[in-house]
């Protein structure tokens, strides 16, 4: 029997120490180690927003209506797979290390994205799509793994802010180099940039040392791996964290899958639309580095229930503009609460997303994998189905905003109330 470490974030933020336990000898500093870990996980979101601009010439390419609705599936199907493969890819990397499936991971994400290139129907491109974001889920789930093997407590939540806030740099960036490349060449080259992105990471990855020690990996037997997720699921601020995530996350999939058709119908802004949709991803990009720089002196809840305060009060100016406007409020409104709301996402996300990782030490893997995989499956059906609703307004995506995120305040009050449990125990 061995004892899974619970590690108190209250000792982590007061002393600020980073616990490595890499394997191996010298290897990569610890800059290039974060920036090589944010833009895996920059993968994660390339695939989608390289994308987001070309879905005009996608619906005329493959006979859509102009104003079909059914491109959405693309962002659909993707986060699908991105749920799917994160229950593989986390218990694989518990018993053979990050290493070996992060470089699979970006095999299956080129051969989805090979697949969307060539694709010559909708129902081979969701295929595809589905494929490729199984391919996106090894990054996903491996990058907060290896974090979680590395550090502890606020020192955590810190490198996971760091992390992302480099990788949100992509989607500031992919839509306007998306709506270029459209210009200039055919949508499905974007499929072909991406290949190219994965090929690249796949050799720099070759550098990265492994995280996780041999005496520390688990065997893949049924038993072992009912006891790691039994471990998961019966911590109650793990479950409660998060569920308050999958809530957000609801909000968060609409917003991108919607964006495109919003600017268009609601704003009559198409060509605006990478301009304004990077904007937002830049001030998530800034409100990571804010999160990252104080969490150390206000820590991670203290940090979140104040995001959650005003992400709440951009939910409800969404609404109360939706209404008095009969869905169509002013753009300069609408930027103003959807920028307040995206930034608190951003800092909510890292943060609970470190407390939900704290009591998983021995099991980070399965924890990452668990916990991605409800956050995005759950979050991307609530997303659709928000999606579904669009009606020429922004009224369901406000509406979902506020009620989503009512939820998730409520979830997250509770995970704050609760004790620390006793730590688990683990056989093998």
């Amino acid at each position: 029997m061995r004892k899974a470490p619970r590690y108190c974030s209250d000792v982590s933020a007061s002393t600020g120490i980073e616990k490595a336990r890499s394997v191996g000898g010298a290897g990569i500093s610890d800059r290039e180690r974060t920036v090589l870990l944010a833009m895996s996980m920059a993968l994660v979101a390339l695939g989608i927003d390289l994308l987001l601009p070309a879905f005009p010439e996608i619906r005329a390419d493959l006979g859509l209506a102009a104003d079909s609705n059914a491109v959405a599936g693309l962002v659909t199907t993707y986060f699908v797979g991105l749920a799917v493969g994160q229950p593989l890819f986390g218990p694989l990397s518990d018993q053979f290390g990050r290493k070996p499936l992060l470089h699979a991971s970006f095999v299956l994400y080129g051969l989805g994205a090979v697949i969307t290139a060539v694709a010559p129907s909708l129902p081979l491109l969701l295929a595809a799509r589905f494929l490729w974001g199984l391919g996106a889920a090894g990054p996903r789930v491996l990058t907060i793994a290896i974090v979680r093997d590395r550090y502890e407590g606020e020192a955590m939540s810190r490198a996971m802010s760091l992390i992302m806030s480099i990788f949100i740099l992509v989607p500031a960036v992919a839509p306007s180099l998306g709506a270029l490349g459209v210009a200039l060449v055919s949508w499905r080259w974007m499929a072909v940039a991406c290949l190219l992105a994965g090929l690249a990471m796949l050799g720099w990855a070759t550098r990265l040392r492994e995280s996780l020690a041999p005496e520390h990996r688990r065997p893949m037997s049924l038993g072992s791996l009912v006891e790691a997720a039994k471990i998961v699921l019966s911590d109650r601020q793990t479950v409660l964290f998060s569920l308050a995530m999958t809530m957000l996350y609801g909000s968060f999939t609409s917003y991108i899958g919607s964006s495109e058709l919003i600017y268009a119908d609601v704003f009559d802004a198409e060509a605006l639309f990478p301009i304004l949709f990077g904007g937002v991803a830049l001030l998530m990009g800034g409100a990571m580095l804010v999160n990252a720089r104080f969490v150390h002196r206000f820590g991670s809840r203290r940090l979140s229930v104040s995001a959650m305060g005003v992400y709440l009060s951009a939910a409800a100016l969404m609404v109360a503009s939706a209404v008095l406007t009969n869905g169509r409020p002013p753009l300069v409104v609408y930027l103003i609460a959807v920028s307040l709301a995206m930034g608190c996402h951003a800092i909510l996300i890292p943060n609970l997303n470190a407390m939900a990782m704290i009591p998983m030490a021995a099991v980070a893997g399965m924890a990452s994998s668990i916990i991605g995989a409800v956050q995005i499956a759950a979050g991307a059906l609530i997303g659709s189905l928000i999606d579904r609703a669009f009606d020429g307004t922004v009224t369901p995506l406000s509406a979902g905003f506020a009620l989503l995120g009512a939820v998730a305040a409520v979830l997250m009050g509770a995970g704050l109330r609760e004790k620390a449990p006793a730590p688990a125990e683990l056989v093998g």
